[in-house]
């Protein structure tokens, strides 16, 4: 019992460290879907080879998407004429980051690697959009399957209703209204997407912080390009979004785990599993697809080979949340933040399975 009860302080500390950063994020992602207006976004994508890349991964940044809800917007920004670079780098830059991944990612580790995560999902998405513009295609390329014969992803997550149909004329809200649906998106719809995933990763970064010695990595491993190589596998399958992957990242760095080992662990896990690579294949082509895993590992690498070197550039060690004298804030505001994100969700999970019976 002894085992269970430390196992389950430990998860609750990573909860505490992050609740508030969480519902900061959760509030920020809302105010984006209340008042970014979606048709402007999809008038830009479709124009130019090289700005509608840049675009599309800079959009993609800050929506909180996981690695399947992302494709039926990606699917919505493709029918209002995005091309296939646009549509990539927003497949890409989407699910590897967000506005609460960022701020649990300050909570839970350091400053730098806040910075770095999203610069780098934003380089990944316009590196292979560029890429796929730019590739030479062949002319008697296989035609793509249609949107509507790809697979369900209904098994990892909801469907975030961001994608609009040209034909769909949503009516006008008044400002009241958009921060009523911005509110209901931020601590409804988001927390029921994305619950028992972080749940999951709570559990597990509990396990880690319990079982893992301390610096059992870098005795029993040692190796930082290994260590890639270990994140790069486990993170390609399985299926973790972008806010579920952070305390196991911090839990792993705070065993001695190669900061640039984390991050490649961040990037590749939640823009990759398979369910999202097969509706990929199913919107984009095998080739889009091929460009799609190339980007995501070369870029992962590469930008966790420059954050293992710049940490000793700076003469900074990378922090775990388990040392973040900066983070320790009231007692009291986190403890309430710790009960409201838990309460909300349950709540989300329960109303959602009650619904789906």
């Amino acid at each position: 019992m002894n085992i269970f009860m430390e196992i389950a302080v430990l998860s609750w500390g990573v909860v505490e460290a992050s609740a508030v950063y969480m519902l900061f994020g959760f509030f920020i992602a809302g105010l984006l879907h209340a008042f970014l207006k979606q048709e402007h976004v999809y008038h830009f994508l479709g124009k130019g080879k090289i700005k509608s890349v840049i675009l599309s991964s800079l959009i993609g940044v800050p929506l909180p998407l996981c690695s399947c809800s992302v494709v039926p917007a990606a699917a919505g920004i493709k029918k209002q004429g995005a091309n296939q670079g646009a549509t990539l780098a927003f497949l890409i830059s989407t699910p590897e980051t967000g506005m609460d991944s960022i701020s649990i990612t300050y909570a839970l580790i350091d400053p730098l690697m806040t910075i770095i995560r999203p610069i780098s999902a934003l380089c990944t998405g316009i590196v292979a959009g560029l890429t796929e513009n730019f590739w030479p295609q062949k002319k008697n390329s296989l035609k793509l399957e249609p949107v509507s014969q790809m697979p369900s992803c209904s098994q990892c997550c909801q469907k975030n209703d961001i994608s609009l149909e040209k034909d769909e004329q949503p009516p006008k809200l008044s400002i009241v209204q958009r921060l009523i649906t911005g509110l209901k998106y931020a601590y409804i719809e988001l927390p029921r997407d994305i619950g028992k995933w972080f749940i999951i990763g709570i559990i597990l970064s509990g396990l880690i912080l319990y079982f893992v010695p301390e610096n059992f990595i870098d005795v029993y491993v040692g190796n930082r390009y290994i260590e890639m190589l270990v994140m790069m596998f486990a993170g390609i399958p399985m299926y973790v979004c972008a806010t579920a992957s952070t305390p196991i990242a911090a839990a792993l760095i705070a065993k001695g785990m190669d900061p640039g080992a984390a991050l490649v662990f961040l990037l590749v896990g939640p823009a990759t599993n398979i369910a999202s690579l097969t509706m990929i294949a199913g919107l984009l082509g095998k080739r889009s697809l091929i460009i799609y895993l190339s980007a995501i590992i070369v870029c992962s690498f590469a930008f966790g080979w420059l954050t293992s070197e710049i940490y000793p550039l700076l003469s900074m060690q990378p922090v775990a949340y388990a040392s973040h004298a900066s983070h320790s804030g009231s007692l009291f505001l986190k403890m309430a933040a710790s009960i409201v994100l838990l309460f909300l969700f349950g709540y989300t999970m329960i109303t959602s399975w009650l619904s789906s019976d």
